[in-house]
């Protein structure tokens, strides 16, 4: 059975002369309570590769200790980590299926393996309160870390050290600050490595590359507006800011894989976004990365947004339309509407739910996952790819600019259902358009900046706009279960007329927005 528990800790360095000081009196600490020894013996599960270290996961087998068990530590919000925790069994070589189901997405089809152990000789203090409630545990570790020969005949890389951690269990923030002060001033060092782990595993690890500038100081102009002296930046390649963009959507991918799997809000939605900004990167950049390769991904990458889609897309529908009936008046609401929506909600998440778990699952999504890894291994970069890169950002964003231009043409020239059509075109075009000019604003500054947010509100208008296809879709199916079921259905078709309403709005609106829409695209079509 897993549990849950969220890890708020500080790591740091110390030497062997290290006392650990008095912490009495520091953040609401009454009584240190007195030493426990422990032995502890852990073995360190990755990829040859280390996916799940790149991506700040670790997975571990652990003995000894309170938490003896199966660990998976994730990235958590603040600084903090999310720990589930199975136990033993009896599997050690392999890590067994449960526990890694969570971190499937990150591992593809490539098994965990074991990479390294850590031995740990730990004194643990607790810190009291006046109630003798236990606020947080310092550990004082001495380490012997062993990192696993990564080709037959190359030796296993020892390492040790002494390493002071302090997890609070009942203290706050505030206690986890007057106690590093403590440690601090009696001469520990804040950890350089983010893990016991990242440490043992020091340099195989890949460099990341130098972070690309804001887009707000592309041109020398700082965030508050006022002019800054321009930095000599080194010119990057076409290659090198495309390759940038691919990986760090492949990290929001599976970001987000890890979301959905371990049940978090918006993991769906940030997955289909993932997989739109891929492709879009994709086919925008096909002059720098060789076409025979990115375009067999583009169309996974669409299987995987069509597989998801029908589930976000109805529960959203449904939350929009449960909110739209609470805010009608109560004499027009006839029968029980509400309740209805919510069991329909309910079965139509569990439903979503599966299919969600099936794609995931699938083997066909996995290798896509390993298929992209492969392209940044080694990436199939053309001629162009070379060159500087503001050319070819540039074109790519003109390219774009234009098609969004012919689909706001035909979408004026249609009519009645045609026209709501071609405006679906429109929005597909813009979000093409964003993706693509987001690549290239570090580079190119000022007017992508300005095309960039008015992609931005294109794709509200109109997304609200094809929000309303689906609610209106569901209003229709809903009414008609009622209406079976011997309930009044009236309010069903009240809701249908206010979303076409919605529609209405939200599609002048983006008419009222085309002329900046124009001028913005327009202002990229000079850029060199």
């Amino acid at each position: 059975m897993t549990s849950e528990h969220i890890e708020v800790e500080r790591k740091f360095e110390a030497d062997e002369g290290f006392s650990l000081p008095d912490l009495t009196g520091a953040g609401g600490v009454a009584a240190v309570g007195g030493p426990e020894e422990q032995s502890l013996e852990a073995t360190y599960y990755d990829t040859p590769d280390l996916r799940l270290l790149r991506s700040r996961v670790t997975l571990r087998r652990r003995t000894g200790g309170a938490d003896a068990g199966w660990h998976v530590k994730l990235p958590g919000a603040d600084g903090a980590r999310r720990e589930l925790h199975q136990p033993l069994g009896r599997a050690a070589r392999t890590a067994p299926r449960a526990v890694v189901a969570p971190i499937l997405g990150l591992l593809g089809t490539a098994a965990a393996e074991p990479v390294a152990t850590l031995s740990t000789r730990r004194v643990v203090h607790r810190l009291l309160n006046e109630e003798e409630r236990v606020l947080a545990e310092v550990a004082d570790d001495a380490v012997v870390g062993t990192a696993f020969a990564t080709a037959p005949g190359e030796p296993a890389t020892v390492t040790t050290w002494r390493e002071i951690e302090v997890e609070l269990v009942d203290g706050d923030e505030t206690l986890l600050q007057a106690v590093t002060e403590r440690l601090v001033a009696a001469g520990a060092r804040p950890a350089a490595a983010p893990s016991k782990l990242a440490r043992v595993l020091d340099g195989r690890l890949p460099t990341p590359g130098a972070p690309a500038p804001e887009p707000s100081e592309a041109d020398g102009t700082t965030k508050k507006g006022k002019k800054a002296k321009k930095e000599q930046r080194p010119v990057r390649t076409a290659g090198e800011v495309v390759l940038g963009a691919v990986a760090r959507q492949l990290q929001a991918l599976r970001d987000a894989d890890l979301a959905v799997r371990t049940e978090q809000p918006e993991g769906v939605h940030d997955l289909r976004v993932a997989c739109r900004r891929l492709r879009s990167i994709l086919a925008a950049f096909r002059p720098v990365l060789d076409r025979g390769h990115t375009d067999p991904l583009r169309e996974e990458l669409r299987w995987v947004g069509a597989q998801l889609s029908g589930a976000r897309d109805t529960e959203v529908a449904l939350s929009h339309l449960r909110e739209l009936v609470a805010a009608q008046p109560v004499e027009l609401v006839l029968g029980p509407v509400a309740a209805r929506l919510q069991q329909t909600q309910i079965k139509d998440h569990e439903a979503g739910g599966r299919r969600v778990a099936r794609t995931l699952t699938d083997r066909r999504y996995l290798r896509l996952i390993d298929a992209v890894d492969a392209l940044l291994a080694d990436p199939p970069l053309t001629e162009p790819a070379a060159a500087p890169a503001s050319p070819q950002l540039a074109d790519a964003v003109r390219r774009t600019g234009k098609r969004l231009r012919r689909a706001v043409d035909a979408a004026r020239e249609a009519e009645g259902a045609e026209r709501h059509e071609r405006l679906h075109e429109v929005r597909k075009a813009a979000k093409r358009v964003r993706y693509t000019a987001e690549v290239a604003e570090a580079e190119l500054g000022e007017p992508v900046t300005a095309l960039v947010e008015c992609t931005k509100q294109v794709q509200d208008l109109l997304g609200a706009a094809q929000d309303t296809v689906v609610t209106r879709d569901v209003a229709v199916r809903v009414g008609r279960a009622a209406f079976t079921a011997g309930e009044n259905a009236w309010i069903y078709g009240r809701l249908h007329a206010l979303e076409e309403a919605r529609a209405e709005t939200a599609e002048t609106g983006f008419w009222t927005l085309e002329r900046d829409l124009r001028r913005a695209v327009k202002a990229v079509a000079s850029l060199t």
